[in-house]
């Protein structure tokens, strides 16, 4: 089983430390699939396939060279466990229940990736911020995407590691042609092909910056 590899403890991010000197090119190393943020929270994080996109404000997604930086990514190798294939019309009520359901137990790590068409999707990215401002001051910049397809890539967490990683369902949004995406906030759906990866295992980097070290958590 790949393991999931967290690049720092997200309760940093929390504490306004947004910048850090992981490297794309060093979350490669642990996953080909996964999430996270930029230095100075500068637009979402998605990787698929083995390649890292930015998400920025204006809804528009890029790939990335290896020597971006990021203060807090989230990955693994994915190799699906179960494969769910959906033929159905959901709300973004009926879409979050369908995935409580497909996960046998909340005390694991999953990891998700949902292949589908949308009928609609309402994401979010952040503009760049000040090192050390409160995160809860941050006020991310949403937009709507109609009829579109695209990959869902994220991860379920366990709500009582909440401090290591984003509890419960964290998803991010990439477009078929890789052009568009952002955090993902509501969504319709017309189908989907699902497939989720059980977890067992975490490894956790602790970075060695002096803002970490010397911070409050």
């Amino acid at each position: 089983m790949n393991p999931v590899y967290l690049s720092a403890p997200v309760s940093a991010l929390m504490k306004g430390l947004y910048e850090e000197d992981t490297t794309i090119a060093n979350i490669k190393k642990h996953g080909d699939f996964g999430l996270g943020t930029f230095n100075d929270l500068n637009g979402e994080m998605v990787m698929l396939d083995g390649r890292a996109y930015q998400l920025e404000t204006d809804g528009l997604a890029h790939s990335v060279d290896d020597a971006a930086q990021m203060p807090f990514a989230c990955v693994t190798f994915f190799h699906p466990t179960t494969v769910e294939d959906i033929e159905q019309d959901l709300d973004d009520a009926g879409f979050r229940n369908l995935l409580e359901r497909l996960i046998p137990s909340k005390n694991m790590f999953y990891a998700i990736r949902i292949d589908g068409c949308f009928s609609y999707l309402k994401v979010w990215s952040i503009h760049k911020q000040e090192n050390y401002r409160p995160i809860a001051e941050v006020r991310p910049t949403p937009f709507d995407f109609q009829d579109i397809e695209g990959t869902l890539v994220g991860f379920y967490t366990p709500r009582f590691i909440g401090s290591l990683s984003m509890p419960g369902h964290h998803l991010h949004f990439l477009s078929a042609d890789r052009r568009h995406g952002g955090h993902l906030f509501q969504c319709r759906l017309k189908k989907a092909r699902i497939a989720i990866q059980f977890v067992p295992e975490l490894k956790l980097n602790l970075p060695m910056t002096l803002d970490y070290l010397t911070t409050d958590l």
